[in-house]
């Protein structure tokens, strides 16, 4: 008796979960029938729209339905709902124009479990506006994209061209130096100090932020996110975890530090700022304060991991495109030679260098760091170009749909410096160069970067002459990228020839 209630108990469970996804299924063309939603392939019951995409490479499968289903358009992540952007005049008109509505970020169950809500990347509301204020006044207040910050890249630079020069020419893979000398810039604005490349404490968390935003886009992780049920069986997820626990655990420490030397004469970063202002607060019985510990350490969490990563992978993609086009390579240290000579570049200089500028611009338009955007959310309900958005929908700005738009540029799937320049061989500003996105969500470090990439460049281009490894020709150097959150250079060596 028992075995046949257990069976028909069992009969009755399958066919409601049946039910339950025609039921879903159903709703979905329904909805997608009783209003003006974005069109989009049609969704198959569970699976949604997956078996169209390929998740290793989403941002091309998106901008191929995007030639089908046009720049605004629907598909399904399994039962998760997504409308993707495409083009640059529909991102900047979504982002721009309509910044309210597309501004909020869409807080996938990872993201939810390494942040909590708090920090400056992965919140909304009261949280996000307060730290995010805080942060980019407080950032620029300690220099960001100001000559005191110049002073600090081109003190870095010395120290990346000793490390360079260390290898005498042969080959070896620059990703680990380049994103020490990158992390630092963004340390010594946060945490008040710059650190050796030795220090192993710096080394680890470094390659723990490497290791979480590489495992980001992995398809593991993709299903957890449509599926967070998957949890406690997704070895990836318990890793990535494990990292941000860990570098929170380092920046906690460093925290304890600043706080025992506390001292409101000599306020030196972001943590002795954040600090003041908590006790200020404090001190007024305000309550209810975003100033509190978890919002720090994830403010700091993001600004460390997001400083380093995104500037050491444009500058590692600069140099291999270097050694890729040699043709460029010359012409951007025959114009060095010819402006600057042996003297250290400034930051002034960039005007007199439209050769060099374009090929910077050029290099991160091709290299595409960013290719998914971050996912952003609808605030409210919205039409859109003529279709119905609700209020919570996912939403990707695909930015590779915007730094290779046909319409804007001539030759988007060729690494082309004209793109950048004028018949006269004048630097030009492109309104579709949007590398870091745009709107309220826009890069907050965005001065910061700039002036990064472009001193850290010049600086290795006036000493070093880049080239494949023995063996290897221009033609073979591979530039299929490895593609997460971000997009990297696929591991490589190259040679750094001294000039001099």
């Amino acid at each position: 008796m028992f075995d046949n209630l257990q069976s028909s108990t069992s009969f009755y469970l399958l066919v409601a979960v049946v039910l339950l996804v025609v039921h879903i299924s159903y709703s979905m063309f329904r909805s997608k029938e009783s209003s003006r939603e974005p069109p989009g392939p049609k969704p198959l019951p569970l699976l949604g729209n997956l078996l169209q995409m390929d998740l290793k490479r989403l941002d091309i499968s998106l901008l191929k339905l995007s030639k089908t289903y046009g720049s605004v358009f629907t598909v399904y992540f399994g039962l998760k709902k997504v409308v993707v952007l495409a083009g640059y005049k529909t991102v900047k008109q979504a982002l721009v124009s309509h910044a309210e509505e597309f501004g909020e970020r869409d807080i996938t169950p990872l993201f939810h479990d390494l942040n909590k809500g708090y920090g400056v990347i992965f919140s909304n509301g009261d949280t996000w506006k307060e730290m995010r204020r805080f942060a980019l006044s407080t950032l620029r207040d300690f220099g960001m994209g100001k000559s005191l910050t110049e002073e600090s890249i081109i003190e870095e630079c010395h120290q990346l061209i000793k490390n360079f020069e260390q290898y005498q020419g042969k080959a070896f893979n620059n990703s680990q130096i380049v994103a020490y000398a990158a992390s630092n810039i963004i340390s010594a604005l946060v945490f008040g100090k710059r650190f050796e490349y030795t220090d192993p404490v710096f080394r680890t968390m470094v390659e723990r932020d490497r290791e979480t935003i590489h495992l980001v886009g992995s398809v593991s992780i993709q299903m957890y996110n449509m599926l967070p049920w998957l949890g406690p069986f997704i070895k990836n997820r318990k890793n990535m975890v494990k990292n941000v626990t860990d570098n929170k655990e380092e920046l906690k420490q460093i925290i304890a530090d600043r706080r025992k030397n506390l001292n409101s004469e000599t306020c030196r970063c972001l943590i002795d700022s954040f600090l003041m202002y908590k006790l200020n607060l404090e001190e007024s019985k305000i309550k209810d304060s975003q100033y509190h510990d978890e919002n720090l350490a994830n403010t700091l969490l993001n600004l460390f991991a997001a400083g380093t990563d995104t500037t050491a992978n444009t500058l590692r993609w600069c140099l291999v495109l270097m050694a890729k086009y040699p043709h460029v390579q010359d012409q951007v240290q025959e114009e060095l030679s010819r402006v600057i000579g042996s003297r250290q570049v400034r930051v002034e200089d960039r005007k007199y260098l439209p050769y060099t500028d374009a090929v910077i611009h050029e290099s991160q338009r091709f290299a595409n760091i960013v290719p998914m955007s971050l996912p952003h959310r609808t605030s409210q309900d919205v039409t859109f170009q003529g279709y119905f958005i609700k209020k919570g929908t996912t939403v990707f700005p695909l930015l590779t749909s915007v730094l290779f738009d046909e319409s804007e540029w001539e030759n988007p799937f060729t690494f082309n410096p004209s793109h950048f320049l004028d018949r006269e061989g004048k630097f030009i500003r492109r309104d579709a160069f949007l590398p870091f996105s745009a709107g309220r969500r826009v890069c907050l470090g965005e001065s910061l970067a700039r002036m990064e990439i472009f001193l850290f460049f010049t600086s290795l281009l006036q000493r070093f002459h880049f080239s494949p490894p023995p063996g290897v020709t221009e033609d073979e150097l591979d530039l299929t990228p490895v593609v997460s959150v971000t997009v990297s250079p696929s591991p490589h060596e190259l040679c750094a020839v001294s000039r001099h």
